[in-house]
């Protein structure tokens, strides 16, 4: 089906509003003169009865019949008309009918009874032509008994006006009909220029402009949708932007293992090394490759963590377990590190039990690399009303607000000469863990305690596919261990 523009159904939509409006308007002026022609028709020929009945009964009727026939036929007027003046059942008197129409069979009026509308009888001659007849009784002056007055009229005049008139209604319809039409489409193109002027500023924005931003000082009507448009804006830009730092920052991080690789593999390849040498080079490669490993399974969980058509296998979990696996797997660091570790899990949380025990983790090797030595890890869960935390606690420098703000993106560190093996990834994890589950995590630091929280909704509803690497095929039996949980810190 052919698609018009706006401005083409616009203007169809006005001339034919406007058509019909005149159409509708030319309609009511024709009926109301076709009612007003009929009025005046039907009084004058009532007036023409009532006239013959005063003069026969103030003259000799009979005489005047016989002496003046030419008098009633003046009275006429046209062709069209006809006159029959006879006793009640007796052959005319007189009879002018220039037209030699049938008489009507019509009941005349009493002598007594005045005339009105009602007496006019309306008939239609063989060609449609309208046809108004009317009769009437009058007693005579000498008493000779009562006449009965008969008489009638073709309206072709009045036939031939209305038509005249609505051709005229016809014609007036159509050329306003015509010069709406034109208005309409030089009315509609300049009523739509603001959203070509919009179209113009938007074919501008490309990739290299999408800080610029649709102009809101158009008309009402457009505001919702500029508005709209320039969140989209926004919200491409920032991904755009995240985007590219991503790549940036995964580029960066990629460079210094594979650097590493090179550099040492061209240094071993230099001369001839002994089998010790070239076995510590693999050991160191191995490491390299094992770590280019981890972060590039952490980037697909994030891709996959991102995409808002994924789902997870939410269940009813019991937080002691996780609790004591957690305990068990970081009490051997927590001493190397002269730390402790207090895991103080209970309580039921409806997630993913193996998405959690993974964040809880990556929170928990995140606090043993940044957190004070001597002092202790707290890991606990708190009730709230419409929510389950979960929070881990540790003694530490003082976070500042912009490090709050930007401790969960991806590849950033607060300190990064504290732990050069971590790909910075463990905490944006985190953050994509809760969105999964429609949670939130934050960070708070005062007074040397930094407490990060993961805020379950009390109402998590129920999926059906996982989206976490460990949930298929070979990374199944490495998602099941902390180890592989806190890879990503």
């Amino acid at each position: 089906m052919k698609k018009y523009s706006l401005a083409a159904r616009l203007s169809l939509m006005l001339s034919a509003t406007v058509m019909a409006i005149f159409a509708l308007i030319g309609l009511a002026l024709y009926h109301s003169l076709a009612i007003q022609l009929g009025l005046r028709d039907d009084g004058a020929l009532l007036t023409r009865i009532d006239q013959i009945r005063t003069l026969l009964r103030d003259e000799d009727a009979i005489t005047l019949i016989q002496q003046k026939p030419r008098l009633f036929a003046n009275m006429l007027g046209n062709t069209e008309s006809l006159l029959v003046l006879r006793f009640p059942g007796q052959p005319p008197l007189i009879a002018v009918n220039p037209g030699r129409r049938p008489l009507p069979v019509i009941t005349p009026v009493a002598a007594d009874q005045p005339l009105t509308l009602s007496s006019v009888h309306h008939f239609a001659s063989d060609d449609g032509t309208p046809f108004i007849a009317a009769s009437a009784l009058t007693p005579t002056r000498d008493g000779s008994g009562q006449i009965e007055i008969v008489t009638g009229r073709l309206m072709s005049n009045r036939t031939q006006t209305l038509h005249g008139y609505r051709n005229q209604i016809i014609l007036a319809t159509s050329l306003a009909a015509l010069l709406v039409a034109a208005i309409s489409v030089w009315l509609v193109r300049r009523g739509l220029s603001p959203l070509r002027r919009l179209t113009t500023e938007a074919n501008a924005i490309d990739v290299r402009h999408l800080s610029r931003r649709m102009p809101d000082q158009a008309q009402a009507e457009l505001q919702p949708l500029i508005a709209a448009f320039n969140q989209m804006l926004g919200r491409l830009e920032g991904g755009y932007q995240q985007l590219s730092q991503v790549a940036a920052d995964m580029a960066h991080e990629l460079r210094t293992p594979i650097g590493t690789l090179i550099g040492q593999t061209e240094v071993a390849l230099s001369q001839t090394r002994s089998l010790s040498d070239y076995q510590a080079l693999l050991g160191s490669n191995y490491e390299e490759l094992e770590r280019l490993a981890r972060m590039i399974d952490n980037m697909l969980f994030l891709a996959r963590a991102e995409d808002a058509s994924q789902s997870i296998a939410i269940q009813r979990i019991d937080l002691a377990q996780p609790g004591e696996k957690l305990q068990s797997y970081f009490d051997n660091m927590a001493e190397e590190k002269a730390m402790r570790l207090e895991i103080r899990l209970d309580g039921e949380l409806s997630a993913d039990p193996l998405l959690v025990q993974r964040a809880l983790a990556n929170l928990i090797a995140n606090a043993l690399s940044y957190g004070e030595r001597n002092t202790t890890i707290h890991v606990y869960s708190k009730a709230q009303p419409h929510a389950i935390e979960l929070v881990v606690e540790n003694n530490g420098p003082v976070l500042s607000a912009e490090y709050q703000s930007r401790i969960f993106d991806r590849f950033w560190r607060a300190d990064t000469s504290r732990h050069q093996g971590s790909s910075g990834l463990g905490l944006s994890i985190v953050r994509s863990i809760m969105r999964l589950h429609q949670g939130s995590c934050e960070v708070n630091s005062e007074h040397g305690v930094n407490r990060f929280t993961l805020r379950f909704p009390a109402n998590a509803a129920n999926a059906v596919v996982d989206v976490s690497p460990g949930h298929s095929g070979k990374n199944s039996e490495r998602a099941k261990s902390p180890a592989s949980a806190a890879s990503g810190s």
